[in-house]
């Protein structure tokens, strides 16, 4: 089949990439030159483990191009996916639907033929009407359908994801439409990958209500930690007591700095905000995003405690800040709450991170960046453990207490345990809820 991508940020890249694997013929768009110019010259700009090899397989063998010229890719299209950004608006929490509304007018004047036009961007219940409606208006004598089918893809393993889903929700309204993404889908029902098939409100829902619930358990367990601090249980061993339960599942249940990233932070406001227009209040969702950023808050506290109660002039090694491992992300990671926190506060901070530097530079001023963490450890107060990067795991303790000034190590993440640490030379071990 031949697919347009309207918008190649990570949604769009990852999924036109995957459909391109699958054998469809795929044309990415964006109207941003220069990103273009690099994806047609190989370049990737965004990190996710395989996404480059993926690229370069597709679009050598003729299956995956990429263009500005919108009008060309959707024509002769069969299906056309909107994977555009809908940020938090300013002022209201709303997710702002400025580019996808964008993208369903150009793609209405573009439309030469019968096309199914798929929203893969996470977007309020109601969006895929107005969508058709924009289309509609564009172009009163287009022939289409419109389908929502959510994105469900975790950074850092958004391919194997794509290719080995829980399941492909897709909201459609009529056989045709139907008929059109089972065959996008075809090689993952053949597989026996559940596909799921619901009304377009339904499975709009179904996007927010998961990422609310996933964060919910994150926020859960992070409330459960600073009560464990204050009776003498561990957290860890709590998790997993309750994970082992089969209806809770052990998933989403790691204490820490709080959850950030491309999704939870703005999928929670939005829901917040949808149950708010619709007088069904969100109180558990707006708990969770309320309870988050006291989270962060209380990560600054423990830095501060353990630095004696105050941080002018203490020089402060910080591994990790992107939102979680092996993504170059940023958004609203709790390195951009607790950083500046830092700093404002006087500390001398010196960060590393495999991937994080790109973007971590212009959102993180008055830091030091180096190489890696035993550059960052060198004549260092305390050293804080932020993102749990898998070659962080295996650090030599005993080396980076050595070359520390004074051995104290906050553990945001629970890598690594307490008495290991002490025994390798660390003066004060800090964990959460422990």
């Amino acid at each position: 089949m031949r697919i347009a991508m309207i918008g190649t940020g990570y949604v769009g890249l990852v999924s036109g990439a995957c459909f391109s694997d699958f054998g469809h013929d795929v044309v990415c768009v964006d109207r941003d030159a220069e990103k273009i110019a690099r994806l047609q010259a190989g370049e990737v700009p965004i990190f996710e483990p395989g996404l480059e090899a993926l690229l370069a397989k597709n679009t050598a063998a003729g299956r995956l191009s990429f263009t500005t010229d919108l009008p060309q890719a959707v024509d002769g299209a069969e299906a056309v996916f909107i994977a555009v950004g809908t940020p938090t608006r300013r002022g209201d929490g709303h997710a702002d639907l400025t580019y996808v509304m964008a993208a369903a007018e150009e793609i209405g004047r573009a439309l030469t033929g019968y096309a199914v036009i798929v929203t893969k961007s996470t977007v309020p219940v109601g969006t895929n009407r107005k969508v058709a409606e924009a289309v509609r208006a564009a172009n009163p004598g287009a022939k289409f359908d419109v389908a929502s089918n959510p994105e469900f893809l975790r950074e850092g393993a958004a391919i194997d994801d794509f290719m080995h889903p829980d399941r492909v929700v897709v909201g459609v309204e009529n056989g045709k439409a139907k008929k059109v993404m089972a065959e996008l889908y075809r090689p993952l029902s053949l597989r026996e990958f559940p596909m799921v098939y619901t009304g377009l409100e339904s499975a709009e829902m179904i996007k927010y209500a998961a990422n609310a619930f996933l964060a919910t358990k994150i926020t859960f367990i992070n409330e459960i930690a600073a009560l464990c601090e204050k009776v003498g249980a561990d957290v860890k061993a709590v998790a997993k007591g309750m994970g082992m339960d089969g209806r809770i599942g052990d998933k989403f249940l790691h204490a820490g700095p709080g959850y950030g990233g491309s999704c939870f932070p703005k999928d929670t406001k939005a829901l917040a905000r949808i149950g708010q227009e619709h007088a069904a209040p969100m109180q558990i969702v707006e708990a969770v995003i309320k309870v988050n950023d006291e989270v962060k808050r209380r990560m600054i506290d423990k830095i501060v405690d353990l630095c004696d109660g105050s941080l002018r002039d203490k020089t402060i090694a910080v591994l990790g800040v992107t939102f979680k491992p092996n993504t170059d992300d940023m958004r609203d990671a709790p390195s951009l709450t607790i950083i500046p926190a830092l700093v404002g506060a006087g500390a001398k901070v010196r960060v590393t991170d495999p991937q994080g530097r790109h973007e971590g530079e212009a959102l993180l001023p008055g830091v030091k960046w180096v190489e890696n963490p035993y550059q960052a450890a060198t004549g260092a107060d305390l050293l804080v453990m932020l993102t749990e990067w898998n070659e962080f795991r295996g650090l030599d303790l005993a080396k980076l207490a050595r070359k520390m000034t004074t051995p104290r190590l906050a553990d945001l993440r629970n890598v690594f345990d307490r008495d290991e640490a002490m025994e390798a030379g660390f003066a004060t071990y800090v964990g959460v809820g422990r």
